[in-house]
């Protein structure tokens, strides 16, 4: 027995350490991580070193704790203005998006694999819901810097839909189960109010579940190292309260998550880097688990029709699904087209591909090898392509800031405090002579192994390491003082035009040097707001606004997202990508009108046509217009 228990616990070790060296190929190669993750719980399974893994039940159990870590994790490191930039997108969606995909997927699963409708909504529901760890590790492990807008869409999207496909998925296997026939109409009131129900209640728990860790946190003077497990133990009560009474746990713990994180939670460091670990530790955990369970030698009789709904998911059904719910918000064709092929599949999915073997249904085995290939050809397909299709597409903006060297220190006692250590960078404004602002207190320099007042160093120099005493939610100004010029690259700088325009001139004098072709109105506003205006009133570092023969940049957005720095440029210098579907509500309405016009202009000239010539009166400027005389 005990040479069992030492057995396991080097087996499962050597299978974290092995995952945790996989992250270098990753890092190195760009390669989807979770991919490797799953192939290592594929070579160790039955089918490979012959380590037998057959319990559901547990499997599930595991997946679903490590899945709630995750989503605390991703709640709490999600800033309430990325929520606040893609809320509407990302919450539609969430709700309807993993909603439409579900049945546009459904009817393809029905006629490809000859499962029952009820069945094949049960594979598209369990494949409907996007994994944000595969997303944002390949644009980490990339150097990506996407726009704002578009990351914040998808980072709020993979946090906000696992709900709902839950939801779904658990709700078809009951019904399936239960062998309930009901009439279509009876079905889908079920499903709205147990919808409601389970969203409401998991999103009240959830709310006072946030708010009850941060005073918890606040009140309690725990050590800093009991702090973060005391924190993730709240959470996982939180997850498990809401489930207990019948709401979403995994819809609970995010916004737990997102309220914790969003406040002035005291040692807010600490807790960070805890759930990173925690955060990776979990994700290894349940694909490792995920693999193990697996049974490839079950695939090859369902390996084509599973490529095949694989690849119409992620060609078909999701961008369909986008398109319809991107519709009203206006968002430019490239976006719309990288939000839809950033859908990759991941542990969720293989997840709740369980719940079907779970319920004892007659095809669970087939749903479940189904799902799993068709996660596997979404971490193939899409895994390696995220990088390159945004460079194509012109999402990619040079970084905010260059080189920074900061690591936050938490001082015992300082609730709304931090001590942060900056290396000097060269070329940095603090390098030039910048001043420091008066809200942050320089307390200490290290110099060549020297320590001094601040006071007594006179100007920074380049390597030089300042503590700066700061309030713990303090502007991004000080990052910017001492990081390095971001745009070090030609390309960067042609990307942000040759001029520099300042954004609170007159929008007059731009049409007097450049004839753009303003309105009398547009003329009145200031530059900043003349731009902010052509954006729907939300402008966006690294956007741009065509007007006429000119092409003004945002270079930079204060903290409130108002315009605090333009280029201009003669010319287009950003990529531009050609994307023919995708159109918004807008450019359909522009479309129509289009349409409408061009039909009524040759009925009216056939109507001028047939108005006798003899019956036009001669006007002064008759000969010119036919070009006699």
């Amino acid at each position: 027995m005990e040479h069992a228990i030492y057995l396991v616990t080097l087996v499962g070790t050597a299978l974290i350490v092995a995952a945790a060296f996989s992250s270098l190929i990753a890092f190195r190669f760009g390669a989807p991580l979770l991919l490797l993750f799953l192939c290592i719980g594929l070579a160790t399974g039955v089918d490979g070193l012959g380590i037998e893994f057959d319990n559901a039940r547990l499997a599930y159990f595991a997946g679903s704790l490590a899945l709630a870590i995750i989503l605390f994790d991703s709640g709490f490191g999600t800033p309430l203005n990325a929520l606040r930039q893609a809320a509407g997108p990302a919450l539609s969606l969430a709700t309807i998006g993993v909603i439409l995909t579900t049945g546009i997927f459904s009817a393809a699963a029905s006629y490809v694999l000859k499962l029952s409708w009820l069945e094949s909504s049960l594979l598209g529901a369990a494949v409907a819901s996007t994994d944000a760890a595969a997303v944002f590790f390949l644009l980490r492990a990339g150097e990506i810097h996407l726009r704002e807008r578009v990351r914040a869409t998808l980072e709020v999207e993979s946090g906000t839909n696992d709900p709902i496909a839950i939801f779904l998925t658990i709700t078809l296997v009951e019904i399936i189960a239960a062998h309930a026939n009901p009439e279509a109409n009876v079905l889908a009131t079920n499903l709205l109010l147990g919808f409601l129900a389970n969203m409401g209640l998991g999103a009240v728990i959830g709310v006072l579940g946030g708010f009850g860790i941060v005073r918890l946190v606040e009140r309690l003077n725990l050590d800093h190292g009991l702090l973060p497990i005391f924190v993730l133990t709240l959470s996982l009560m939180v997850f498990a309260a809401a489930g207990a009474v019948g709401g979403s746990g995994f819809l609970a713990v995010y916004l737990a998550g997102l309220i914790a994180g969003n406040s002035d939670i005291r040692a807010v460091t600490i807790l960070k880097r805890f759930q990173d670990g925690m955060s990776w530790l979990a994700q290894i955990i349940m694909f490792l688990i995920l693999g193990l369970f697996a049974t490839p030698s079950q695939f090859p009789e369902i390996l084509v029709p599973a490529i095949l709904l694989g690849l119409f998911l992620i060609f078909v059904a999701r961008p369909l699904a986008v398109w319809l719910c991107l519709i009203p918000f206006r968002l430019p064709r490239p976006e719309v087209a990288f939000v839809s092929w950033v859908g990759l599949r991941g542990a969720v999915s293989i997840l709740l591909a369980i719940t079907p073997l779970l319920g004892g249904l007659e095809h669970g085995r087939l749903i479940f090898n189904a799902a799993f290939i068709i996660v596997l050809v979404s971490l193939v397909v899409q895994g390696w392509t995220v990088g390159p299709l945004a460079r194509r597409l012109g999402l990619i903006v040079p970084a905010r800031l260059g080189p920074l060297d900061k690591v936050e220190l938490e001082l015992p006692g300082s609730a709304h405090h931090e001590l942060l250590a900056y290396r000097v960078a060269p070329g940095s404004p603090v390098a030039r002579g910048e001043r420091i602002p008066r809200w942050a207190r320089p307390s200490l320099v290290l110099r060549d192994g020297r320590s001094m007042r601040f006071q007594d160093m006179g100007r920074l120099a380049a390597g030089d390491q300042v503590y700066i005493f700061v309030p713990d939610r303090y502007p991004r100004l000080l990052d910017k003082l001492f990081a390095s010029r971001a745009v070090v690259d030609p390309e960067d700088a042609d990307f942000f035009g040759a001029f520099a325009v300042d954004p609170a001139r007159s929008a007059a004098e731009l049409e007097a040097a450049y004839a753009p072709g303003l309105t009398e109105a547009e003329q009145k506003l200031t530059v900043a707001a003349l731009v902010s205006e052509r954006l729907g009133g939300h402008p966006e570092y690294a956007d741009r606004v065509v007007i006429g023969p000119i092409e003004l940049i945002v270079r930079d957005v204060d903290e409130k997202g108002r315009i605090a720095g333009l280029g201009l440029s003669f010319e287009p210098t950003a990529p531009v990508a050609r994307v023919p579907v995708f159109m918004s509500a807008g450019e359909i309405g522009d479309r129509i009108a289009a349409l409408i016009h061009n039909w009524r202009r040759p009925a009216q000239k056939q109507a001028a046509d047939d108005v006798p010539i003899d019956t036009v009166a001669p006007g002064p400027d008759s000969q010119k217009a036919t070009g006699e005389g």
